[in-house]
């Protein structure tokens, strides 16, 4: 069994072999997926899911035959440290096809964001894959953080919501909790499957929606993924809009903050 990889880095697997310290040549590099979560003191949420989409995108990609991922999903699980706060990310790099982990630090959690409203045009090259297009999303959040902005909400040229750089967004019309339609090209994410499987089994209305930026004016809006879980929305930026009170967000954080659960041991 690999030892637990306490210190961050780039951890460079091989079969037989398992995790070794990457030579720094190969940090960074386009990705042909990529998938990360929130470790805190050991525990994780949705662990399985996650190793579920990563290895599935991973085989609709040419990746590694099953098995192998399935020994590169063990010894990352071994390998991942059991105290701290970390953000990992497992990886499939686009030209060598090698499984990888970075391990690096969590960056500080936000409970709330301040969207950009302006609305920008999908860049992603493979909207419902996460890797590829890891930088030019980066490229998205620095256009919103020059207007004032922590996100920034993507859009169809028609301008129906899609999602943000970062996350799933979700937002409230009175009862109905409400997520763009399915068929959009959005990212299934992890978190957002999770909210929606609560909701079901509490008999809250679920609807798949189009609508615009402007459209969202007045509404409770999330952002929602692995590593924040659910920040409401308090503000906007490029244009104006009325922000309500988040009344349902702290109710439901608690609730996924509650469904972190310690790693397995493989």
């Amino acid at each position: 069994m690999t030892r637990p990889a306490v210190a961050e880095g780039l951890w460079a697997w091989t079969p037989g072999r398992g995790l070794a310290p990457a030579p720094d040549q190969k940090a960074g590099g386009r990705l042909l997926v990529a998938d990360s979560w929130l470790l805190r003191e050991g525990r994780v949420r949705a662990h399985a899911r996650h190793r579920e989409r990563f290895s599935r995108s991973c085989v609709e990609s040419g990746g590694p035959e099953p098995r192998r991922l399935v020994a590169f999903w063990q010894a990352v699980t071994a390998a991942l440290p059991r105290t701290g706060e970390w953000f990992p990310r497992v990886e499939l790099a686009a030209e060598s096809l090698e499984l990888r982990l970075l391990v690096r630090p969590a960056p500080p959690l936000g409970t709330e964001i301040r969207l950009w409203a302006a609305g920008q045009s999908d860049p992603r090259a493979l909207p419902r894959r996460k890797g590829p297009d890891l930088e030019a999303l980066a490229r998205v959040r620095r256009l919103a953080a020059a207007e004032g902005a922590e996100e920034a909400v993507l859009i169809t040229p028609s301008g129906t919501v899609l999602e943000s750089a970062t996350a799933s967004v979700l937002w409230w019309e009175d009862d109905t909790l409400c997520l763009p339609p399915p068929q959009l090209p959005v990212l299934p994410g992890v978190t957002a499957g999770l909210i929606q499987e609560r909701a079901l089994r509490s008999g809250i209305r679920i609807a798949h929606r189009e609508r615009t930026v402007a459209e969202l004016d007045g509404r409770e809006v999330w952002l929602v993924n692995a590593l924040h879980g659910i920040r409401p929305v308090t503000g906007w930026t490029g244009r104006p809009m009325r922000v309500p009170p988040a009344e349902r967000a702290g109710e439901w954080r608690t609730w996924l903050d509650g469904l972190m659960e310690p790693l397995p041991e493989r």
